[in-house]
């Protein structure tokens, strides 16, 4: 019954979407597939007018309240009257320099004082450019070119971090997965120094560590699991990475581009686990490209231009003075208090979908923490990826094109706007969509 509802969906879409679908025929003559983005909805995407609080308007002038933002990076909402001034004073100003900027000391100091990794950080415009210099500074300072990361973990799209992203689902052999091009045309010498892990799983990972730690620059993992529906690990997990990487002298570098929206100090600050190297984005720059990668002084010096910098590190909007402004209005405006309001509302996210997919006993598991959330259509526990593979895709796909009839951007995050009343309206929501689907 599902492929009946998805295919009323999808008509209902279309009928909403003209506007949408007439710009999306346009799009595809100038941009392949009519994007610059890697997401595509079927069967066109919503085009997006404009933005405000917690909603974004389309080309048709649908309304939809919004829990994608952005990618997590939208922590404030859209066009945020306290970012937007910051935005328009620094624009009227200048919107770039060749020197530095007081307003990027600031938003760096804040940065260091609240992760706790950080003795220093430099400023990138992604999060794909802070995992790659983060990566090059563990190749420089351990003198080993190897690196090691996880079965379906994405870091960006640089070369040495597009292998095994969307691997294979199925069971790993006692020498953990296989490691997988991401697409044509990838040096096949890349495969022999990308070590992959499996998720959860610390025994073989500590098989596979020890036999490969003699030319280990770095393992690069994400605190909590996004592409797993931000699953966090089990129990000791993380602490047993850390201790490894540790013992075997192989450097630690966390992904935080999405979890720093998690405390203060991102993840590591909340899990209690401190790597030796950050890699940041997403709500650093207050909505404006942004990324910032950093760690002990003793590896960031590596990039110290006054006595010659081991690494050269040059970038034209690196640091620039747009998205230093709204980056430090937005974390000005962070408080622990903040967080702590956002987290207990995630709490109550999750708590809530779960009751309704038990009430309409629909095999579903709810993932996330802090101010993250997902929906898996699946029977069984999220542990890693081949678990996460398992869900009922067509399914999902009704429910996400449900939503947008209904005026709801299905996402996996809340922002500083969103309420009680906001939850309830996507839970309420949800539990009508997921009903008319299965009629």
């Amino acid at each position: 019954m599902t492929a009946i509802g998805l295919r009323r969906e999808i008509d209902r879409f279309e009928a909403r979407t003209p506007r949408s679908r007439e710009l999306q025929k346009e799009a595809v003559r100038w941009l392949p597939g009519g994007s610059s983005r890697g997401v595509h909805h079927e069967p066109n995407p919503v085009f997006v007018d404009y933005g405000e609080g917690h909603y974004f308007y389309d080309a048709d002038g649908n309304r939809y309240l919004d829990f994608i933002l952005n990618a997590t990076s939208l922590i404030m909402g859209h066009a945020n009257p306290i970012v937007v001034e910051a935005i328009a004073e620094q624009a009227g100003r200048g919107t770039g320099f060749v020197g530095p900027n007081e307003t990027a000391v600031r938003l760096a100091r804040m940065l260091c004082e609240r992760v706790p990794s950080l003795d220093k950080v430099r400023f990138v415009n992604s999060g794909t450019e802070a995992t790659l210099n983060a990566i090059r500074a563990a190749r420089a300072f351990t003198g080993r070119h190897k690196i090691a990361k996880f079965a379906g973990a994405y870091h960006g799209s640089h070369e040495y971090v597009s292998v095994s992203v969307k691997p294979p689902a199925g069971p790993h052999g006692p020498d953990g997965p296989p490691a997988a091009a991401e697409f044509h045309g990838q040096p096949p010498s890349l495969l022999d120094d990308v070590i992959v892990l499996p998720w959860n799983d610390l025994e073989v990972c500590e098989r596979i560590l020890r036999r490969n730690a003699d030319g280990l620059a770095c393992v690069i993992i994400e605190p909590i699991a996004s592409t797993l529906g931000y699953a966090p690990a089990r129990p000791g997990f993380l602490e047993g990475i850390r201790a490894l990487t540790t013992d075997l002298d192989v450097l630690l570098v966390f992904d935080e581009v999405q979890t720093l929206r998690m405390s203060p100090g991102g993840a590591q600050e909340m899990l209690g686990v401190v790597p030796d190297l950050t890699a940041m984005g997403k709500m650093v720059g207050g909505g404006l490209p942004a990324g910032a990668f950093g760690g002990r002084d003793d590896i960031m010096a590596l990039f110290d231009p006054r006595g010659g910098a081991a690494i050269p590190h040059a970038g034209t909007f690196n640091a620039n003075p747009m998205t230093m402004a709204a980056g430090e209005a937005t974390l000005k405006h962070m408080t622990p208090d903040v967080y702590g309001r956002l987290n207990a509302l995630g709490e109550m996210i999750r708590g809530k979908l779960r009751a309704v997919f038990d009430e309409l006993e629909v095999p579903a598991q709810i993932t996330g923490i802090a101010s993250f959330f997902s929906i898996h259509f699946n029977a069984e526990e999220i542990v890693d990826h081949g678990s996460a593979s398992r869900d009922d895709a067509e399914l999902k796909r009704a429910l996400s094109l449900g939503l947008l009839n209904e005026g709801i951007m299905l996402g996996s995050t809340i922002c500083t706007l969103t309420t009680e009343s906001e939850v309830d309206e996507l839970v309420d929501t949800t539990r009508r969509v997921i009903q008319r689907v299965r009629e």
